[in-house]
């Protein structure tokens, strides 16, 4: 085989799109690959609890850390009676926004 493995080792520090080139040289050739990687942080759970009366809102903003290299565009979908929230905000690069989840209850529950 003419193939040749070329371990690669990789420790990003977030998530994100992270970019590079490798460069190959040889005494007949040159070769240039460019590499992508796409790193995502681990499952994460949160549990909100929303305490109010009937009738009434609640608003949790949530923020949202983008240190990636690139601009998030951030969709939601929202499951569940009384829960609102805008279905798509963008988080610019190094930026934190901040999504306001909102429950208006229209009976005890």
């Amino acid at each position: 085989s003419d193939a040749v493995e070329l371990p690669i080792k990789f420790t990003p520090r977030y998530a994100g799109c992270y970019h590079c080139q490798i460069l190959l040289k040889s005494s007949c050739d040159v070769r240039v690959y460019e590499i992508e990687c796409v790193v995502n942080t681990d499952h994460a759970e949160a549990e909100l609890e929303f305490l109010t009366p009937a009738y009434q809102e609640v608003i949790q903003d949530i923020p949202i850390s983008n240190m990636s290299g690139q601009d998030w565009k951030v969709e939601a979908i929202l499951e569940g009676r009384g829960f609102y929230g805008p279905p798509l905000i963008n988080v610019g690069l190094g930026e934190t926004a901040l999504y306001p989840l909102m429950f208006k209850p229209i009976a005890e529950c």
